[in-house]
């Protein structure tokens, strides 16, 4: 029913310059959880991925084939089976059960998770009433234990569901980190291991097959997913997306927000969306009857449908279609945040806070070696209230490191503390360097007044800042030589910045946005000497009060939104 792809010559034939991939596919083999990635899914979400997928028994699913790249404690796995043989007891009950061989192909490197659910596959098959040899032969021709990435598989699947491993690169050794580079095009940037699950198994596909997986969703509008993107638009359709923030899905809490995606390969056509459905059999069931219904039932209001979500490499707008329309008008009307005059940065990072950052009286070093800092804590009460911190500063104002030498303070502060600055990475990539800060420190951006905008928030917490201090690491900041930052603070206190950022941010559990610099930087902005003489006190006027609906009326003002879209804006919080 199936060929194999042999996309490189497999492992177990490798030349001795693969050993050290070998040596690190063992060490993963037998890693713990957290290594390997491993989170695991309820059963209703199961049910509702097999459903949205269509992997259901009134269709002949002993005559397809059902790929589960990373099958672990056998989540997705036992329940494909469950259905696949209810299919065939219902479609073919004559044909000999090792006929089924075919039909499913189910991947796992994890050794003892292999172990575990192969016993567990052979109960079902003998629960089902098939016969002891045949369980066991259908058991080998169904499960492998091996890299998914690395696995020469049989293809084409009409199916392919689950949940892949979630592995930051740092984790992966860096002879397999290399081999996946090698093999797939979309491991691009800090790219996560899910990342290359996706691609392969979207490559995999028969015509017209169907893939849904639930995962982060950071690629869906982060940096480094935007090759997959670009794939998935030139040759797929993004049919399904349901956000799944806040819910249940798995048995363990995760932070990252998760999603579930149904994509096929077809023509690209509209996607529908549902949003933090409850997890529940009831619900969840007729949530998948209206996502995969051939037209979307009349007065729906759980699902939404929108075209155009997959265009190149761009970002996903998976919100509203009438926020998608608002979106889109403003970045036709108005430049980028940086182009209108605007610069976006994030604080300094160390690498060593306790060894570079103390009360700023007690650091003892020379006066022009710290500068006073301020941190998220300082402004937790939507204003500055300095708790008396301050950062050594190593860098010369002209470039490069100063010479210790010339400073005795700053070099003993630093020497005794040398066991834990030279520990860190930077320093170890450069040994001259050690005792340099991640990032480097510009002491003239502590003098420039300036908005502090925290990285994960729910609240909107924009904060002017008088220029003295400087910003922590995790801070952004916004400087400018032309707006007035007050009347800029109101823009970023309404709900035109909020959409910007919640449009184009990945979510954190609680619906937390993220107020990174890549979203600050797409917030879109009328230069300040197009802003009318009556726009700009009501904008200054606004942001002094910290009245978020007084900001909100000038800012539509400003950008000349419409009735319909200030109501767009009602669905984002605002």
């Amino acid at each position: 029913m199936a060929t194999v792809v042999k996309t490189r010559p497999a492992l177990q034939a490798s030349l001795p310059g693969m050993c050290p991939v070998e040596g690190a596919l063992e060490s993963l083999a037998s890693a713990g959880i957290e290594e390997r990635g491993a989170i695991f899914t309820r059963r209703e979400v199961v049910d509702f991925i097999l459903d949205l997928v269509g992997y259901t028994p009134d269709k002949a699913l002993h005559k397809q084939a059902l790929l589960e790249p990373s099958f672990g404690e056998g989540d997705f796995l036992l329940m494909a089976i469950e259905r696949m043989i209810a299919a065939w007891r219902h479609h073919a009950p004559v044909m000999p059960a090792a006929d089924l061989a075919q039909c499913i192909c189910a991947v796992e490197l994890h050794q003892s998770s292999y172990t575990t659910t192969r016993a567990k596959v052979v109960a079902t098959l003998r629960r089902a009433g098939i016969a002891a040899g045949t369980a066991e032969a259908l058991a080998n021709a169904w499960l492998r234990q091996g890299d998914f990435l690395l696995t020469d598989l049989p293809t084409r699947f009409s199916y392919a569901v689950g949940n892949p491993p979630y592995v930051r690169q740092e984790l992966i050794p860096d002879a397999l980190l290399a081999e996946y580079r090698a093999r797939y095009r979309t491991m691009f940037d800090r790219a996560d291991i899910y990342i290359p699950f996706i691609e392969r198994s979207l490559g995999l596909l028969a015509q017209g097959g169907a893939l849904s997986f639930i995962c982060a969703d950071r690629w869906m509008k982060n940096r480094y997913g935007g090759p997959l993107r670009r794939m998935v638009a030139d040759s797929y359709r993004l049919k399904v997306y349901v956000d799944m923030v806040d819910t249940p899905a798995f048995h363990s809490d995760v932070i990252a927000y998760p999603a579930i995606t149904v994509i096929t390969r077809e023509k690209p056509g509209s996607t529908r969306i549902a949003h933090r459905p409850e997890i529940s059999a009831k619900t969840l069931g007729a949530l998948a009857a209206d996502l995969t219904a051939e037209k979307l039932p009349p007065r729906q209001f759980a699902v939404k449908e929108i075209a155009g979500v997959a265009e190149g490499d761009r970002p996903w707008i998976l919100e509203s279609s009438d926020q998608v329309a608002l979106v889109r008008r403003l970045e036709r009307d108005f430049p980028v945040i940086e182009d209108a005059g605007c610069k976006v940065g994030i604080g300094v990072a160390t690498g060593a806070d306790d060894a570079f950052i103390g009360l700023f009286d007690t650091l003892d070093v020379e006066d022009d070696r710290k500068l006073p800092l301020v941190t998220t804590r300082d402004i937790l009460t939507g204003s500055v209230q300095w708790r008396g911190y301050g950062i050594v500063n190593p860098f010369a104002d002209q470039g490069g490191l100063v010479d210790l030498a010339r400073y005795p303070r700053l070099r003993l502060y630093l020497e005794a503390r040398k066991g834990e600055i030279a520990g860190r990475h930077v320093a170890k990539k450069a040994p001259a360097n050690w005792y340099r800060t991640i990032d480097r420190i510009y002491p003239a951006l502590a003098a420039k007044p300036k908005l502090l905008i925290p990285d994960i928030k729910g609240e909107t917490n924009i904060v002017y800042e008088g220029g003295q201090l400087y910003p922590h690491h995790n801070l952004y900041y916004i400087v400018s030589d032309e707006w007035d930052l007050h009347a800029l603070q109101a823009v970023l206190l309404s709900g035109i910045a909020r959409l910007f950022v919640a449009t184009y941010s990945t979510r954190m559990r609680g619906g937390y946005l993220r107020f990174q610099a890549q979203y600050l930087r797409r917030i879109r902005l009328p230069r300040w000497c197009k802003v009318s003489t009556e726009i700009q006190p009501a904008l200054i006027a606004a942001a002094a009060a910290k009245d978020v609906a007084a900001c909100n009326d000038a800012v539509f003002r400003l950008y000349g939104l419409s009735a319909d879209e200030r109501a767009a804006l009602g669905g984002n919080g605002v």
